[in-house]
């Protein structure tokens, strides 16, 4: 019966239980805690601290969430089903969230740019001691 399945092995199970588990405590995390976080945020910062904690990203978490990333346009149909549903709330405060989206790509862009050139230089400056 295991041979049967071509592109899920019990490694990848394993690693899809563990980013379950990372996103299920996140949010436990912000419910108890009542943090204007949310919890799958919360559980990506525990991965990313586990990552680090290992130094790396092990090879079958790396292929299990490339499978998760091939499929990744599935996971905005409960989102797209959300936004119909509530369709006349957009409607209702367009200004307002033609504001936010606007100002929130403008601080990305920025934020991007500051990180990017900050990089930069610290790579040209490792170089150069080299």
């Amino acid at each position: 019966m295991i041979s049967g399945l071509n592109r899920i092995s019990l490694m990848n199970i394993h690693y899809l239980a563990l980013l379950l588990a990372c996103q299920l405590t996140g949010e436990v995390l912000s419910l108890f805690l009542r943090l204007p976080v949310p919890g799958p945020v919360l559980g990506m910062l525990l991965l990313f601290v586990g990552l680090l904690i290992k130094r790396g990203v092990p090879s079958g978490l790396a292929r299990t969430a490339e499978g998760l990333l091939e499929h990744l346009s599935l996971l905005f149909v409960p989102a797209g089903v959300g936004v119909m549903l509530h369709i006349s709330l957009l409607v209702d405060q367009w200004a307002a969230l033609s504001v936010a989206l606007i100002f929130s790509t403008a601080l990305t862009i920025v934020a991007t740019a500051l990180v990017m050139s900050w990089l930069t230089v610290r790579r040209s400056d490792e170089e150069a001691d080299r």
